[in-house]
């Protein structure tokens, strides 16, 4: 399940990449328009500023912008950033994997049923970007 943080990011992300043309946006016109928290927001956008996803503009004509394009910037990379392992078990997780406890992995048929998941799941994920989302 996505939680409120990452679904957040999709909308706010969804709406600038359809205001994009028209320069930085202010995180209070976002959250006004999408309904987000603004602290919430702030805190969204800086942690998408930090990895190099969005830049920000101070001053008059300022906010927030794309520093990549909204169509090299996947849903996978996201829902990653921001809620950390796709995968529902941390043992079938790509990049956030965790042996289970007291679990035998190579006779383990929910581990093999829930990396059929994590794999479905990703070729729709890390196919679809931001840009696909307007």
């Amino acid at each position: 399940m996505l939680s409120k943080k990452t679904q957040y990011a999709f909308k706010a992300l969804m709406y600038m990449a359809q205001a994009e043309k028209d320069g930085p946006i202010l995180i209070a016109e976002i959250a006004r328009k999408k309904k987000i928290p603004l602290k919430f927001l702030e805190n969204i956008l800086l942690e998408l500023k930090n990895v190099g996803i969005l830049d920000s503009k101070k001053g008059k004509g300022g906010g927030y912008f794309f520093k990549e394009r909204p169509a090299d910037i996947t849903l996978a990379r996201i829902m990653r950033l921001l809620d950390g392992p796709i995968a529902l078990l941390p043992c079938v997780s790509l990049n956030f994997y965790e042996r289970c406890k007291n679990c035998d992995e190579k006779n383990c048929a929910l581990r093999d049923t829930l990396i059929l998941a994590r794999d479905a799941t990703l070729r729709i994920l890390e196919k679809r970007t931001v840009a696909d989302l307007v």
